[in-house]
């Protein structure tokens, strides 16, 4: 009877769904970071990016069922997740992911962006790419926003403007903090953010408004 109770059991077992590996702790760790934050930088998060980097297919998978996947520049030493090709297919836009509409920006952060980005690639050019001391002083951004987008007519607002601007993109972890000697260091993501294209025609379409309306001026 022993022997029959055993085999039942083992029958069961063998029929049972198998359970899906456990992931291991320091992968949680990671696609948690990059779901949290978007990003991780090799500079900022060593672990986490070394993570990323082997475990990649794995992290994949995870990201998978988000109609997320994993990408790595690894020249800048970045790897950042984006929206699957092929999630536009159909009746669905990729700008109607939630991941998407949760970052994307307005007019007056995406033309600082578009002038953040032109100072980066500036900067890679005369350093190298996967230089990280892209550093920009408030006194050279200022008067490039203020060129799109007007001035105030008051120099503390215009300053006001611009200080809240680049907080909301270091929200997005295109920027650092504004450091005591009034600079920011724009980080590699902003290489990725948005098409070189769309926001060469934005700074154009920027510069037509701005010189109409000086034309318009007594």
């Amino acid at each position: 009877m022993l022997s029959v109770v055993e085999s039942t059991h083992t029958s069961d077992a063998a029929d049972s769904p198998s359970q899906p590996p456990a992931v291991e702790r320091t992968v949680k760790d990671c696609v948690q970071e990059l779901l949290r934050s978007g990003v991780l930088e090799a500079a900022r998060k060593p672990n986490l990016y070394r993570t990323a980097l082997t475990a990649r297919a794995t992290i994949d998978g995870l990201l998978e069922v988000l109609d997320l996947c994993l990408q790595i520049d690894d020249v800048r030493g970045l790897a950042f997740i984006r929206v699957v090709d092929g999630y536009d297919d159909g009746d669905r836009e990729q700008w109607s992911h939630p991941l998407v509409r949760r970052q994307r920006l307005n007019l007056e952060q995406s033309l600082l962006v578009a002038i953040l980005r032109r100072f980066y690639v500036a900067h890679e050019v005369d350093k190298g790419i996967g230089d990280e001391a892209a550093v920009v002083h408030l006194d050279q951004l200022l008067p490039e926003l203020n060129h799109f987008l007007g001035e105030t007519g008051s120099d503390r607002q215009d300053d006001k403007r611009l200080r809240l601007l680049l907080e909301q993109l270091r929200g997005h972890g295109l920027v650092s903090e504004v450091d005591d000697d009034e600079q920011v260091r724009v980080r590699p993501l902003i290489v990725h953010v948005a098409n070189p294209a769309n926001l060469q025609n934005l700074l154009a379409a920027f510069t037509h408004h701005a010189e109409a309306d000086r034309g318009q001026d007594p």
